[in-house]
């Protein structure tokens, strides 16, 4: 069984076994038992989807930093061959270089603001 649904298991058992509103509904009647399974069945399906939210969050904010440095590293390969072939173009590259950088960098420091900002809506 994987991680999520050993999650929802738990949650689903400490809804139903450690609720308070379980104890007041063996008094209860019939009807006003069946309204708070029903609750604690949406209690676990809302768990669910926060859990696959934050899931979603993390691949996201994870994706953003890996292809940040993957397009930082593959950048400075490329001045690196290059002014290795052209050493007079070193200074030009270097300027060409820290803005692609400076851009790349700003884009992964942007989808790791969204994700972040996924977090909280």
């Amino acid at each position: 069984m994987n991680k999520l649904a050993r999650i929802v298991v738990l949650y689903s058992i400490f809804a139903i076994v450690l609720s308070p509103a379980m104890v007041f509904a063996a008094d209860a009647d019939e009807e006003a038992a069946a309204k708070v399974a029903a609750t604690q069945a949406g209690y676990a399906k809302n768990t669910a989807k926060a859990s696959f939210g934050y899931l979603g969050i993390g691949l996201g904010a994870g994706l953003a930093a890996v292809g940040g440095a993957l397009g930082i590293g593959m950048l400075s390969a490329s001045v690196i061959m290059a002014s290795a072939r052209q050493p007079e173009m070193r200074g030009q590259l270097l300027t060409i270089m820290f803005i692609g950088a400076a851009l790349i960098e700003g884009l992964a420091l942007f989808a790791l603001v969204i994700c972040i900002m996924c977090m909280f809506l």
